[in-house]
């Protein structure tokens, strides 16, 4: 009798920020982003110098949770998500852990776009989101085999999600995101006229 099997899978984790940890104000946490971006000029800067569209705290900042006490607060509650989704990939960390590289806003106006890249140096990256007005855009994940598709048909428009090219999800405010870094992404262009605001991290192994 045949079978088949899906092998090498390609995990994505979503849930709400509420299923660990105490509850993060969404309100005070983009009061919060909107007022460090307002304050952040080395920020505002660099975004300007590289052609950044909107306001990206990566280059600039790197001690949100010091600045400001609900980003203490919405790292604990990262933590326990991010030790879910390793225990989901069954990671033999030995002696080591998965812990906390960077953090960072990020502020996408109307027609901003985020290409595609992935996060070099980190193991788990992810996404929080604080303001998701609509029409704002959702993210993409490019399949990890695709550079080896070189004579392949496209997928049918029917396609389960796990034979999916591409795979799009459109979160909610409170919603957190995690992916192996190695994965391809990217935020499609902005069509809503407010801003979408997220904020976005990395951890390592060591």
């Amino acid at each position: 009798m045949s079978q088949i099997k899906s092998l090498f899978a390609t995990r994505l984790y979503h849930a709400k920020l509420s299923e660990h940890g105490a509850p993060i104000d969404p309100a005070e946490l983009e009061n919060s982003c909107l007022v460090i971006a307002d304050d952040d000029e080395a920020g505002q800067n660099w975004c300007e110098e590289n052609g950044y569209p909107g306001y990206t705290s990566y280059a600039s900042l790197t001690d949100l949770p010091w600045r400001f006490p609900i980003f203490a607060d919405l790292v604990k509650v990262l933590d326990a998500h991010v030790a879910a989704f390793c225990d989901d990939l069954q990671f033999d960390l030995g002696d080591k852990k998965v812990t906390l590289d960077s953090l960072w806003i990020n502020i996408l106006p109307e027609g901003g776009i985020h290409t595609s890249h992935i996060h070099p140096h980190s193991v788990i990256s992810g996404t929080t989101y604080v303001a998701m007005p609509d029409g704002a855009s959702a993210i993409k994940f490019e399949d990890p085999r695709s550079a080896m598709m070189m004579a392949a048909p496209t997928r049918i428009k029917e396609a389960r999600d796990e034979m999916r090219s591409f795979f799009y999800v459109s979160p909610a405010v409170g919603d957190v995101l995690l992916w192996e870094s190695w994965l391809r992404h990217e935020v499609p262009m902005n069509m809503a006229e407010d801003e979408r605001v997220s904020v976005s991290f990395n951890y390592s192994w060591e």
